[in-house]
C-alpha cells in the first residue's frame, strides 16, 4: 500500500526541516509480529506492507486488538518484528542493535504520547532540549525558543510542567518532538486526555508541522475527529490493513470503522489492493 504525497511544504519552512519531496518516510515490508508460540500464538500483525511519503500525515485507526499500538511500535523501532522489515528516512532499522535503535530515537524521530511523559523536576524549555541531551548534541537554547513560540509557549520556558494546563503540557511534548527537526513524528494517542477544543490546538499543531516544516506525522487515535486532520487514514482489523481513506469527515471515517468488523475477514485482500 502507497500512499500519495498530500499537502505540500510552504515557502517559509525551515531550512533544516526534513526534505518533503521525493522518498519515504516510512517503509514497512511485510510486517509481523507474533506472541507466543505454536497453537497459542497471537498473531497482531499479518504482513503489513506500507509506503509513506515525506511531508504527510497519516491516521491509524482500527478497534480494540486490531494491531494499532503493535504496528505503531514495529514502525517506530519501539518493538521489533517477527518478521519482514522497516525503514525510516532511508534506512533499515529491523537489523540494528538496541543502542543503535536508541541513538536513531533520539535523533532521527520525535514522539507524542497520549500521557504527555514530560519530567516533572525540568522546565518547559528542558524537557524540549531533552531529545538534544541524550544524543550527546550541544543544546540549541535558540532552537528551543523558537519551537515553543511555535506551540505558542514563548512564555512559558521556564515553568515546571505542573504549571501547565493539560493542553500546555501536550504542547511542550509537541515542541519536543520538533525540536530535532525528525524525520519521523508518531503520535500515539495524541489527544485522548484532551477536551475537544484542546485537542483541535494540538492536532492543529502536528498539521501545522506537516504543511509547513515537511515533516511526516504517523498517528494512532480512536477518534474519528482527530483522524479527520491527516491526509490518509488506514484502518486496521485483524493485524492487516483493511481500508484507507483520503481526507475523509469525521462522519465517513466513523461509518467505515462502524463497518470494519464486516471487513475483517477481506483484510488480506484489501491491504493488496488499497493503494
Amino acid at each position: 500500500m502507497k500512499l500519495r504525497s498530500g499537502r505540500r511544504r510552504t515557502a517559509d519552512a525551515r531550512p533544516d526541516a526534513p526534505d518533503a519531496g521525493p522518498g519515504l518516510a516510512v517503509e514497512l515490508r511485510d510486517v509481523r509480529r507474533s506472541y507466543g508460540r505454536g497453537g497459542g500464538a497471537v498473531h497482531a500483525l499479518a504482513g503489513i506492507d506500507l509506503a509513506l511519503p515525506r511531508g504527510t500525515f497519516t491516521a491509524v485507526m482500527g478497534p480494540s486488538g486490531s494491531g494499532k499500538s503493535t504496528f505503531l511500535q514495529c514502525a517506530a523501532g519501539l518493538d521489533r518484528p517477527t518478521g519482514g522489515s522497516v525503514r525510516l528516512g532511508g534506512t533499515e532499522i529491523t537489523g540494528l542493535n538496541e543502542n543503535e535503535l536508541t541513538v536513531l530515537r533520539r535523533s532521527r524521530l520525535g514522539f507524542v504520547f497520549q500521557a504527555f511523559n514530560l519530567l516533572p523536576s525540568l522546565t518547559v524549555e528542558e524537557n524540549v532540549l531533552l531529545p538534544m541531551r541524550l544524543a550527546g548534541r550541544r543544546r540549541d537554547h535558540r532552537r528551543a525558543a523558537e519551537v515553543l513560540a511555535r506551540v505558542g509557549l514563548a512564555d512559558k520556558a521556564r515553568r515546571r510542567p505542573a504549571e501547565l494546563s493539560g493542553g500546555q503540557q501536550q504542547r511542550v511534548a509537541v515542541a519536543r518532538a520538533l525540536i530535532t527537526s525528525p524525520d519521523v513524528i508518531f503520535a500515539d494517542e495524541p489527544t485522548g486526555a484532551l477536551d475537544t477544543g484542546t485537542a483541535a490546538e494540538v492536532l492543529g499543531l502536528l498539521r501545522d508541522a506537516v504543511d509547513r516544516l515537511g515533516a511526516t506525522v504517523v498517528m494512532v487515535t480512536h477518534d474519528p475527529a482527530a483522524a479527520a486532520w491527516a491526509d490518509s487514514v488506514l484502518f486496521l482489523a485483524d493485524g492487516a490493513f483493511a481500508d484507507r481513506l483520503e481526507r475523509g469527515s469525521a462522519q465517513r471515517i466513523a461509518a467505515r470503522m462502524t463497518a470494519l468488523p464486516a471487513r475483517t475477514a477481506h483484510a488480506g485482500a484489501m491491504a493488496g489492493t488499497a493503494a
